[in-house]
């Protein structure tokens, strides 16, 4: 971290988590914020499983977004480890923004969970209500009587991260309730994450894209070598998987699901490298990973 040159006394600066129940529209809210890419999304839910910092830069604040995994009922070693990163989050930001997909009515059991947390967290917490594009607006208001219900929150802002309805209120609201303080990260800074753990999420949210069943829950993705050759990135990883059998379905038949995985993923490294990729992918069975402490140290968990 640095500090910038500002010390405008009107200027603000802090951190604000995202939470909410798998599949509520965090990491997509964040990218749109960003104006790009550094969260992975798709429609299965439980799709992000680290914490990702993103650094949203305006003339009068510095507002510094933590993306969490899903909170839910955790009963894998991994879905624990998952949860535990989201609940620190809450612990150590200074606004906290609870999203909620009001499209589905999933997530009781989670937001019953994440209510107590922030009674235990003692922050200001803004109920960022997603995906008002998919309802009728008659039915927001009642829906913003029974949040009322769970929380005494700061306020309640309804937006669509995918079609970037109402961010700007939800950004001005933020940066009512932001400390004043010096900007914490160069402005030209988006992320704190290397290019290779962006790649690797990359990977995976392709897998979590063209594979189904519990595929997606039993791979993690490892980067071996990362290397810049006369203009071109070669990169080789390995997809990691539970079982023998789960093998088998990565590579697909005669190796076409690997094949469509690292298209799709070199297009995406491609984009946001601006550079030439060489992208290599191998899968390995690294037994019960997901339930192994030493495995799950090792792979970043």
């Amino acid at each position: 971290m640095m500090n910038n040159t500002s010390n405008s006394k009107d200027f603000k600066c802090g951190f604000a988590a995202i939470i909410g129940a798998p599949n509520a529209g965090k990491s997509t809210l964040l990218n749109h914020i960003l104006g790009q890419k550094i969260a992975i999304t798709s429609k299965k839910p439980q799709t992000t499983r680290d914490r990702i910092l993103g650094i949203a830069n305006n003339e009068k604040s510095q507002i510094i977004f933590l993306d969490t995994p899903g909170i839910h009922k955790a009963t894998t070693l991994l879905n624990r480890k998952i949860v535990e990163q989201a609940v620190q989050a809450v612990r150590d930001v200074d606004i906290i923004l609870f999203m909620k997909d009001v499209s589905s009515k999933k997530g009781r059991e989670a937001e019953e969970i994440i209510a107590r947390q922030l009674v235990q967290a003692d922050k200001d917490v803004i109920l960022v209500l997603n995906k008002i594009d998919l309802i009728k607006k008659s039915a927001i208001l009642p829906i913003i009587e029974q949040s009322k219900e769970i929380f005494d929150f700061k306020s309640v802002i309804p937006v669509s991260a995918k079609k970037g309805m109402q961010i700007d209120k939800l950004l001005l609201e933020i940066e009512k309730i932001l400390p004043q303080g010096n900007p914490l990260f160069p402005k030209d800074m988006f992320t704190d994450v290397s290019e290779r753990f962006l790649v690797q999420e990359l990977i995976r949210e392709k897998i979590f894209r063209l594979t189904g069943m519990e595929i997606p829950y039993s791979t993690a993705v490892t980067i071996d070598s990362f290397k810049n050759r006369k203009k071109v990135i070669h990169i080789h990883a390995t997809i990691h998987v539970n079982r023998k059998s789960q093998k088998g379905i990565i590579l697909g038949k005669k190796g076409a699901m690997i094949r469509s995985i690292g298209e799709k993923a070199r297009f995406d490294i491609e984009k946001m490298t601006n550079s030439k990729v060489f992208l290599e992918l191998f899968v390995r069975v690294t037994k019960d990973w997901t339930r192994n402490e030493r495995h799950l140290n090792e792979f970043g968990y």
